[in-house]
């Protein structure tokens, strides 16, 4: 069982108060839901419960059967999705996916990432470098890279973001599953997708 607990997160670039005391709580087998107007801050509270950027005030904690886990051990733990999220476009997918393997320390398993491939529509494009691929294939590559480790806790910022309705199922599906037994937390405004939370933080900017 896994927990995040959000405290008191406050955040402000200079003297710019982005957001103001967020706290939350979130467990495996639910899923949260971060909602507000463009610029409200939504993109900055993903980079900070991923660890990627400190808050100004607050902490974010993981717990692992009422264990606390040192944050800077929880990479392995996260799958994040989102338009700042870079791949190696001079790079094939496989060659993307067998870098961001060892970089976790896992092993390579072309198998396992062939049908992730297949399931988010990209099967037979595993060898072509992502420089070839349209902003709807990228944004699905992007799910196969967040996927491949099966993460106790999957962060999405605009998830359907470039997706046709295809694509956009696909996604649908994998949040359905996620939130079933392990942890989804989802940036978003959009009313199908605001759906798949069981609670909301809103921030009003």
């Amino acid at each position: 069982m896994w927990q995040i607990e959000a405290e008191h997160i406050t955040q402000q670039f200079n003297r710019r108060i982005i957001f103001r005391d967020i706290s939350f709580r979130v467990s495996s087998g639910e899923s949260l839901v971060l909602t507000g107007h463009n610029g409200s801050g939504k993109t900055t509270l993903v980079r900070i419960i991923c660890q990627l950027i400190r808050p100004y005030r607050g902490q974010v904690r993981f717990l692992r059967d009422n264990r606390a886990i040192p944050n800077e051990r929880i990479y392995p733990h996260i799958g994040l999705v989102g338009p700042y999220l870079q791949l190696y476009n001079n790079l094939t997918a496989l060659e993307n996916y067998t870098f961001f393997a060892r970089i976790r320390g896992l092993p390579v398993d072309v198998s396992l990432f062939r049908r992730w491939m297949e399931r988010l529509g990209l099967k037979g494009r595993e060898m072509d470098e992502l420089r070839t691929y349209s902003s709807g294939m990228l944004q699905r590559v992007k799910y196969v890279m967040a996927l491949f480790h099966q993460p106790d806790i999957l962060i999405l910022d605009e998830p359907t973001s470039n997706l046709d309705e295809e694509g956009t199922a696909t996604v649908y599906e994998i949040m359905q599953e996620q939130k079933k037994e392990k942890i989804l937390i989802l940036a978003t405004n959009e009313p199908q997708e605001i759906r798949f939370g069981d609670r909301e933080v809103h921030l009003a900017g």
